[in-house]
């Protein structure tokens, strides 16, 4: 994380922003604290966002939208206190629950921390009892390996794990590195990466993952391009390691893609709904976003293979009014609150 002429620049989504480049060629924690505006004043937001989240969140569409609804957006400035700017009623910046306690933190840092890593991001996932939902979720066989390279080919065999596996770095820690993913075909190249890393078995879905937008009580799912399937024959021919794009990034929307239904149709609305609902009060965030495939042969079989905090919302369907109303439940809701929204400087 690093700013640049005042700005916050992310390095993670520096390169979010090469790989979009490449999507057209196919087709941390800031806190928000919420107060009280009496009803005929304006709601208002001071932020303090990277250069590449401030581009892609606070569109033009979403501003104008937003000041339709009373609220206006100001810039932080990193430069100086925030006791010296404002007046705000809802606050981008983690400073503010250190200098006001007697607000109540609804995605603290401690919360947020719980997704930098791997293992414990999908432990919520892992716990979860979903009967009488319609489907079920869980997560693919995973071990953790934080040994040198030469264990990981005999701690594989002695879990029982099968190729391919999807290499993921253990720690999501804002660099470009921690979403660098690789895909292990035999057992020799796994000896080539790196720990600390997680090693998934790879679920064949058919090419298709869903992205599921949580914004406080909203969801949004949105369908993408992901890997493709993996057969006997396929892998009987193929050997080594090799990267692959961002997941989140691969390729372009598959929205209107003419698509087998058994592959395209959305998880149950219940199903989601339950979810959500769960991974919120385990969480204990508001803002975050689920990556979620469905066993390829299967209806109701879905796998959780990533949670994201604060992703890209800017990609997300109608983001500007769905974003505008949380915002307006937050001051409109019984107690005072805060929440963390991606970022730090």
């Amino acid at each position: 994380m690093k700013k640049l002429n005042g700005k916050i620049v992310d390095e993670e989504e520096l390169e979010e922003e090469e790989e979009e480049e490449e999507e057209k060629k196919y087709s941390n924690g800031v806190g928000v604290s919420v107060g009280f505006p009496q009803p005929d004043q304006n709601l208002v937001v001071g932020y303090a966002l990277t250069v590449k989240k401030e581009t892609s969140f606070l569109k033009p569409d979403f501003r104008g939208l937003a000041r339709t609804k009373g609220i206006k957006f100001v810039c932080i400035d990193v430069n100086r206190p925030l006791s010296d700017q404002g007046p705000f009623d809802v606050v981008l910046h983690k400073d503010y629950r250190h200098k006001h306690p007697e607000v109540t933190v609804l995605d603290p840092p401690d919360a947020i921390q719980h997704l930098r890593n791997r293992k414990s991001m999908l432990q919520g996932v892992v716990d979860l009892n979903l009967s009488d939902c319609h489907g079920k979720v869980g997560v693919p066989r995973q071990i953790v390996v934080t040994k040198d390279p030469s264990s990981i080919p005999y701690e594989v065999t002695k879990a029982g794990l099968k190729l391919p596996l999807v290499a993921k770095p253990l720690l999501v820690d804002g660099t470009a590195k921690s979403h660098k993913l690789f895909v292990a075909y035999d057992q020799l190249s796994l000896a080539e990466l790196e720990p600390p890393l997680v090693l998934q078995e790879f679920v064949n879905h058919g090419g298709i993952v869903f992205k599921v937008y949580i914004v406080g009580e909203s969801i949004t799912v949105v369908r993408r391009f992901s890997l493709p399937n993996h057969g006997k024959r396929d892998l009987s021919k193929v050997a080594g390691m090799y990267p692959v794009p961002r997941i989140s990034s691969y390729l372009s929307s598959a929205e209107d893609a003419d698509l087998d239904p058994s592959i395209a149709e959305h998880p149950p609305r219940p199903l989601l709904e339950k979810l959500a609902t769960e991974l919120r009060r385990r969480l204990g965030l508001r803002l975050f976003n689920i990556d979620m495939i469905r066993e390829h042969g299967t209806r109701d079989v879905f796998y959780v293979i990533d949670i994201n905090y604060f992703p890209g919302y800017g990609k997300m369907p109608d983001y500007e009014r769905v974003f505008t109303e949380f915002l307006l439940s937050l001051v409109q809701s019984k107690y005072k609150g805060s929440t963390f929204l991606k970022g730090s400087f």
